[in-house]
Formats: C-alpha cells, sequence, structure tokens
C-alpha cells in the first residue's frame, strides 16, 4: 500500500528496536535546545526468538514485548519499528517534477511492477521525493523501497497484540543514519558538513550508515557481531551461555583474556568495519572518511576507538547522545548513559516523531 498525503506533525511514537538479543524503547519528547528522554525500557528475548531480523517465534516476542509495554505511559499508543536493510530493495528513479502526489503514486505502481521480481501482492511498497535530477531539472530524483510484506506483518501484529499502534515500519540502517542528529556535538565543529560512519555492533549483525550533510548515503549490514565475542568466551573458558553473557557484560575474566579473547575479536571487527569502508570510499571517489562512530551492545569493547583511530587514521568515538543535544532527568540519566549507546537505532526510529510523515 502506498503512502498519500504529508503531514506536518506525525504523533508521538515509542522507538522499538527488536533486535535478536533483546528489545530496546526509548520514548523522546522535544526540547529547546534537542531531545529528552521521557521514557526507556528493554526486555531479554528467548534466544531464537529472532534470526538474521526475522521474527521465528512471535509468541516469546510478544511476551518481551508486553514486558514493553507496561513500563510506558498509558497514553502512548503509537510505535515506530524497523526491518532489516537486507529484506528491503531500494532504487532510485526519475520522475517528472511537475507530478503531484497522487500522480507520483500512480506512476510508481507502474515503475514498481516492472523493478520488483515479485507480485505487488506480496510486497509492501513506499517512496520518498529526494533532490531536483542533477542532470535534467524537469526531473526528480525519487527514492523507491519495497519490503516482503511478510517482514512487516509480523513486526505489526505483535505490536497488535500489545495494543500498539504501527505508524512508522522503517530500515534499520537510516533510523541509525538519523540518530547521528543526536551525536553531531560529540565530534568536531563542522563534522555536518563531513562523512560520518555510525557503525551499530549488535549481537549478530553489525550495520552501517554514512550520514553526510544531514542525509544517510549508504547503509549496509554485516553478519558478525558480539555474539561470536560471547561464543570465544564460553569455548575458551568452559562456560555455560549464560556465564560467558554475564561474564562479557561484568568483565570477570581471567587476565589473560585480553590477549587470548578479546584481541582476536577486536582484529575480526576491525577487518569486518576496514571491508565496508573500502566499498563505501571505492564507490565515492574517497581516501577514507572522517569519523567512525560506534553504537550498539558491543560498542564499548575496550580499546576499540583507539585500535579504529590507529588503524585507519580515523577519529572514532563511542556514541554518547547525552555529549550531543539528549537530555534526560538526572534519575534517568544515571540509569541509562552507561548503555545508552545501544539504543542508537531506538532513538533513530523515535525521531519519526517529529519528522514530516506521510499515512
Amino acid at each position: 500500500m502506498l503512502s498519500k498525503f504529508w503531514k506536518r506533525q506525525a504523533p508521538q511514537m515509542v522507538g522499538i528496536d527488536i533486535g535478536s538479543h533483546e528489545i530496546k524503547a526509548i520514548l523522546l519528547g522535544k526540547t529547546a535546545d534537542g531531545y529528552k528522554i521521557q521514557n526507556y525500557i528493554s526486555a531479554p528475548l528467548r534466544k531464537g526468538a529472532v534470526v538474521d531480523h526475522e521474527i521465528r517465534d512471535s509468541e516469546a516476542v510478544i511476551e518481551s514485548l508486553r514486558h514493553i509495554k507496561r513500563g510506558l505511559p498509558k497514553g502512548i499508543k503509537s510505535a515506530a519499528v524497523s526491518v532489516s536493510g537486507s529484506a528491503v530493495m531500494t532504487k532510485v528513479i526519475y520522475m517528472d517534477a511537475s507530478l503531484n502526489e497522487e500522480e507520483m503514486e500512480a506512476q510508481i505502481e507502474i515503475e514498481a511492477d516492472n523493478l520488483i521480481p515479485y507480485s505487488l501482492d506480496e510486497v509492501s511498497i513506499d517512496f520518498e521525493t529526494l533532490n531536483p535530477n542533477t542532470t535534467d531539472p524537469t526531473k526528480v530524483d525519487v527514492l523507491l523501497s519495497a519490503c516482503r510484506t511478510d517482514n512487516i506483518d509480523s513486526r505489526m501484529d505483535s505490536l497488535d497484540a500489545i495494543e500498539l499502534d504501527t505508524k512508522v515500519v522503517d530500515v534499520e540502517a537510516y533510523a541509525l543514519g538519523r540518530s547521528a542528529e543526536l551525536i553531531l556535538a560529540q565530534l568536531p565543529e563542522g563534522a555536518n558538513e563531513k562523512s560520518v560512519v555510525l557503525v551499530d555492533v549488535g549481537a549478530n549483525m553489525t550495520t552501517f550508515a554514512v550520514v553526510e550533510n544531514g542525509e544517510t548515503t549508504f547503509i549496509r549490514e554485516q553478519a558478525f557481531g558480539g555474539e561470536l565475542f560471547t561464543q570465544s568466551i564460553l569455548s575458551f573458558y568452559g562456560m555455560s551461555y549464560d556465564e560467558a553473557e554475564n561474564a562479557k557484560v561484568t568483565g570477570d575474566l581471567p587476565r589473560n583474556y585480553m590477549f587470548e579473547v578479546l584481541s582476536p575479536f577486536q582484529t575480526q571487527l576491525l577487518q569486518q568495519i576496514k571491508r565496508t569502508l573500502q566499498i563505501y570510499c571505492t564507490a565515492n571517489g574517497k581516501d577514507k572518511v572522517d569519523y567512525i562512530v560506534l553504537s550498539g551492545g558491543t560498542a564499548k569493547l575496550e580499546g576499540m576507538t583507539t585500535l579504529l583511530a590507529n588503524d585507519l587514521g580515523v577519529h572514532s568515538i563511542v556514541a554518547n547522545p547525552f555529549q550531543g543535544c539528549l537530555h534526560a532527568d538526572d534519575d534517568i540519566k544515571n540509569q541509562i548513559e552507561p548503555s545508552i549507546s545501544k539504543y542508537m537505532v531506538a532513538c533513530g526510529l523515535a525521531l519519526r516523531s517529529y519528522a514530516q510523515w506521510r499515512t
């Protein structure tokens, strides 16, 4: 189904990031100098409930979402969620700049039927007008996006089960890119005009978003995450999964773990990041990017930003929106700040409350 009308103001939506390890939710209010956390909550997921961004055990997801819902203000009825970029087909097409929204929608359906290798009955389609075409000023660039409807329905059905209305289904990497707004003040002055790479290291997937001049210009996913680190601890020290996960979080590990487990994992993560940056730089004629911002549950690995800076020669930090334009009451800030970097995708989704949207 295509969207039809732009609205000036979206309803306030809770951003819900359904990962493979846990679900994170955050509610943001807009202030004169940025945004304020009004509420946040996370809930663990049963192992195997979400695999490769696909919901495999809907009951387990709904159970965790019920925990999320209990922690939200009663007046919140709307949510924004995301699907994996690998589940979404995108293509920039060119259309007559004089077309209005309804005319553009009719033309999009024709274009989509030719471009998408599935029946239109099986996909959900959306589009967004970008910029005037650089070679023909009578044309405008339009981003066409399509996703298998069952990927979207599984998320909407889960939220419907806890009586939350899904107003937005975004692409995870674009939600990550949108969150750059919150951390630009962490970077040197003028960073908004540079290439900023956000790298979200989740349990099983690492998501990349390159933001330039406020727009996400490149996205990519790699099947690599902190779960590999947990598995290394588990096998190297003969721990159970839960023991290894707890040891990873608390740092309660043998002295030699830095050489035996941490360093090899960091090297693997570095290679994943270097490979993706090479693809981006080659495609865009650049020698290197300007900044790297790490987020996600594995972002705060000891020495990771130093390793990136030394190996790549790029200014690298761990995302902390509280050093940017995100605020919170002291009690909330003290609770969430140690783990705020893993809420970046959820923040990007919550920010859809303050952007143009279409119903």
